[in-house]
């Protein structure tokens, strides 16, 4: 068995004579157990880093075990609270719009239907959808793409129905108003959509598996 100093670690497993040996200690300790029991030339030992811990601060006994032998080591230097820095501010006057903004971070923006109808405009026209429960194939195929555009590029849920409206109505059949709503409804049932309500107003946003179907 190769020469090693310092605390160590040896193992022997037999999983067909059903033994699993496990040694832990100072190598002089280990390497005088396994003399006595008969294990020089089997199992392997490994040199373990007990520096940063407080292992190396036990002595070993063969009948006692471990025992503590004195102040643990590399416990580090004393806590210092003056080099804790204090941040004192009046309840409420934290920015986080503006906390986000210096990291980098920006929250999503308000898009007027203006922007998203000419952002739709520039899209090549998509397949129909697919499927028997599609009531219109073509106006669900453009309001997908108005919806993907909403979702992954300005970060936002979900429209309410008028932003829909203005944003593409004639996309999806000139649809507007309560006959817009009964058909974005429809696809709510379907799970097509999710539906929040907010207030006066009820917003739709996309299911992730629609959004991400062909």
């Amino acid at each position: 068995m190769q020469e090693m100093g310092g605390y160590v670690r040896f193992r022997f497993r037999s999983d067909d004579d059903d033994v699993d040996v496990l040694l832990e200690g100072e190598y002089d300790w280990v390497k005088s157990l396994i003399t006595e029991i008969g294990m020089d030339d089997v199992g392997w030992m490994m040199p373990l880093a007990v520096d940063s811990t407080n292992l190396s601060s036990y002595d070993f006994d063969l009948d006692d075990g471990p025992k503590e032998s004195g102040k643990p080591k590399d416990m580090g230097p004393p806590p210092d609270p003056s080099r804790i820095p204090v941040i004192r501010r009046p309840i409420g006057e934290l920015d986080l719009n503006a906390k986000l903004s210096e990291t980098g971070i920006l929250p999503p923006q308000k898009v007027g239907a203006d922007t998203l109808r000419e952002e739709l405009e520039m899209i090549d026209e998509p397949m129909p959808a697919q499927g028997i429960s599609s009531v219109d194939p073509m106006a669900e195929a453009w309001l997908k793409e108005l919806l993907r555009i909403v979702v992954r590029k300005h970060g936002m849920t979900a429209l309410i129905t008028e932003e829909i409206a203005l944003a593409a109505s004639d996309y999806l059949g000139d649809r507007e108003g309560v006959e817009l709503e009964v058909y974005l409804d429809s696809l709510f049932r379907q799970g097509k959509l999710v539906k929040i309500h907010g207030g006066e107003e009820t917003a739709w946003g996309p299911s992730p598996s629609w959004l991400s179907s062909k």
